[in-house]
């Protein structure tokens, strides 16, 4: 019996409502991002130009690579909860390889296309975010792999570099998810989409964000804490 008197059903035997009120929020947390990062892709028109391989490749590195890299961490949200915690790193580390590749791809492009038309670089706080993000990105992907083969390091304080790539790793999506902000308030995309539309932009990054922040501030980091 619960405080109240109500009785509380066993896990196995929950009602179909409260199921699926546990389960739509991590749905969400993969749909919105697929979502989002599809509607980009389509917005970029990869081709038409330089410059549209720019958004074309930052979105599949931060608004999906990235957030299904940290995603299929948790032990609540993973879609590959049936997995060992061996193959979910393995699977982690792979999508943070092509957070890296397609980050990489998306900065030559930018950079490319500045040269080309001869504007200045880091004039917005945009690029400057983004910028960092990207260098932050490789190195926290260095972390990643000392924490891979640490004997190889001759790394011995593996539960605190572990801790240390946790925390940080969710600082870097962070500047991520504001660095994708600031790109949906940049001129490029506000002269595609205006209106409501806009402002539906402007909040699908954010609810991945805070499941994220969830997952490592209530679940993944404490876990960390105490094996220190």
């Amino acid at each position: 019996m619960s405080p109240r008197g109500a009785p509380q059903l066993p896990a196995g035997n929950e009602s179909p409502a409260r199921r699926l009120a546990r389960s739509l929020p991590a749905l969400l947390a993969h749909l919105l991002p697929i979502t989002f990062t599809a509607f980009l892709l389509l917005l970029s028109r990869p081709g038409t130009s330089l410059f549209s391989w720019h958004p074309f490749f930052m979105a599949l590195a931060f608004c999906f690579c990235l957030t299904e890299a940290i995603l299929l961490l948790s032990p609540e949200n993973s879609p590959f909860c049936f997995c060992s915690r061996n193959a979910k790193v393995q699977l982690h580390w792979i999508g943070q390889s092509f957070v890296i590749l397609f980050a990489a791809a998306g900065f030559i492009f930018i950079v490319s296309s500045k040269n080309r038309s001869e504007q200045q670089h880091f004039t917005s706080w945009h690029s400057i975010l983004g910028t960092i993000t990207i260098a932050a990105t490789c190195g926290q992907a260095l972390c990643g792999v000392f924490l891979l083969f640490p004997k190889l390091v001759k790394l011995s304080a593996v539960a605190r570099l572990k801790l240390y790539h946790v925390t940080y790793g969710l600082i870097i999506y962070l500047f991520a998810t504001f660095t994708v902000l600031l790109g949906v308030c940049s001129d490029w995309f506000q002269a595609q989409i205006k209106g409501v539309l806009w402002y539906i932009c402007l909040l699908l990054p954010l609810f991945p964000a805070l499941m994220i922040m969830n997952q490592v501030l209530n679940v993944y980091l404490p876990k960390k804490k105490l094996q220190i």
